[in-house]
């Protein structure tokens, strides 16, 4: 059975005066976030023998606060298609995992990301998928298993076994009330 870990990025800083989107950092309430769902990952035992990842600069921080928490370093593949990818790009990237690898770690952007959990969740009465469709935070992971094999992966073939939102860990860190 495959495990297919999707981390979106944790909140990034609107306010930072930087010239791309792709150069946005994280803000304070995101790195707090990142450290925390690392070290929610640690406490789940969660390991990974892949991992894929937007080359852009608030995934790259993103994963530097969850390394911090999970205490384990993750290095994964930079792969530039993750970068607001579409569900069907990712699911491209996934294809093209390594055969051997059983529990792999896809980190980047939304919607992609959400797309693509409910593109290979079918819809149906399960609550996880009910509160991805609802919204993917930032900073949150979904857990899919699989059968077969990454290039057999196709809509409806996946269970959402987790849905972590950092707010589940630390009210604090729910939406803002704005």
């Amino acid at each position: 059975m495959k495990t297919l870990t999707l981390l979106r990025h944790a909140k990034s800083g609107w306010d930072d005066p930087v010239a791309r989107d792709f150069d946005r950092p994280l803000n304070a309430k995101g790195k707090r976030a990142a450290a925390m769902v690392g070290r929610h990952m640690r406490s789940l035992g969660l390991a990974f023998d892949h991992a894929i990842a937007s080359p852009a600069v608030r995934v790259s921080e993103t994963l530097e606060q969850i390394e911090s928490g999970y205490g384990r370093t993750i290095a994964p593949n930079l792969d530039r298609r993750v970068y607001l990818a579409s569900a069907a790009t990712l699911l491209d990237v996934v294809h093209g995992f390594p055969a051997e690898s059983e529990s792999a770690l896809l980190v980047g952007h939304n919607p992609g990301l959400e797309d693509l959990v409910l593109m290979l969740v079918a819809d149906g009465a399960d609550p996880l998928r009910d509160a991805v469709e609802d919204k993917y935070p930032t900073a949150s992971i979904a857990e899919l298993q699989f059968e077969g094999d990454w290039g057999d992966v196709a809509t409806g073939t996946a269970r959402l076994t987790r849905f972590i939102r950092p707010r589940d860990l630390d009210p604090t860190l729910g939406p803002d009330a704005d």
